[in-house]
């Protein structure tokens, strides 16, 4: 994450390539700042991501216990209903994560102590402060990536576990949207597959906004339709998919594992929970 947001707040235009990659920055982190360097904002990261976690997932579950009534338990109707869910505690944990995040890029992007990055974005969220809008500088990018970009990645997950759990039970019956495969194996399986998918997908529609949330947080653009422009003119013949994708594959490496355990940590505890009543 420390490697991908240094990348991601870089101007291309204004380095050399080979200082651009993953491999390079890495080095150089560990060269000028020491291997402590690859923590900074993981304080405040541990901390707000499971407040983060548990509001998407009670956004999932709700999403999902909306349909419950639905007597045909039509398919396209529980996907709508994770889709909401999911897109509502979206938007919901992106006034949560935003200055958590303002916070995590100051210190990786600029060095910022996490004492100093705290007290900013904190004084920044009193009435009182002067600056009261700086503890909330890309918040407008951060709703568009957490938003219908969280409604995906629900839509994404139990398209894949429906669909996975057909395969393994070789039938269409309805009883597949309750679960299935009732080994061990596909119980942690099917989840991390699908979790696998879904951050994929919902990345795939979201990444774009998450470079721009972290050059504006990062001080070096202000809005999110100038950043874009910008990114687009640093990159390579001026290619928007090359510019705003810029780093996608570095983002995968963590947010595919992440998604995986994440889904099937649900699943294990939502079973563990339903089953004593």
């Amino acid at each position: 994450n420390t490697v991908t947001t240094a990348a991601a707040a870089t101007d291309v235009s204004a380095t050399a390539v080979a200082s651009l990659r993953p491999t390079n920055i890495f080095r150089g982190m560990i060269s000028n700042f020491g291997i402590s360097s690859l923590w900074r904002g993981s304080s405040a990261m541990i901390g707000a991501v499971p407040v983060q976690n548990a509001v998407l997932m009670t956004g999932y579950g709700y999403g999902k216990r909306w349909t419950d009534n639905d007597e045909e338990h039509n398919n396209n109707n529980v996907l709508l209903g994770v889709f909401i869910g999911g897109t509502i505690g979206g938007i919901f944990q992106s006034f949560v994560m935003s200055p958590i995040e303002l916070i995590k890029v100051s210190q990786q992007v600029v060095g910022t102590s996490v004492s100093k990055a705290t007290t900013s974005v904190v004084s920044g969220l009193l009435p009182s402060s002067n600056n009261n809008s700086s503890a909330w500088r890309g918040l407008g990018a951060t709703l568009l990536r957490d938003g219908i970009p969280h409604g995906v990645w629900f839509v994404s997950y139990e398209f894949a576990k429906v669909e996975l759990t057909k395969m393994r039970n070789g039938s269409n019956n309805n009883n597949v949207m309750e679960g299935g495969g009732d080994s061990t194996a596909d119980e942690i399986a099917i989840p991390m597959l699908s979790g696998a998918f879904a951050a994929t997908t919902a990345w795939g529609v979201g990444y774009p906004f998450d470079l721009i949330k972290t050059r504006i947080q990062a001080g070096k653009s202000v809005g999110i339709v100038s950043t874009a422009r910008d990114i687009v003119k640093e990159s390579k013949d001026g290619r928007a998919c090359y510019g705003l994708y810029r780093g996608f594959g570095l983002k995968l490496l963590r947010s595919i594992p992440a998604s995986a355990i994440g889904f099937l940590t649900y699943e294990t505890a939502a079973k563990a929970l339903s089953s004593r009543g």
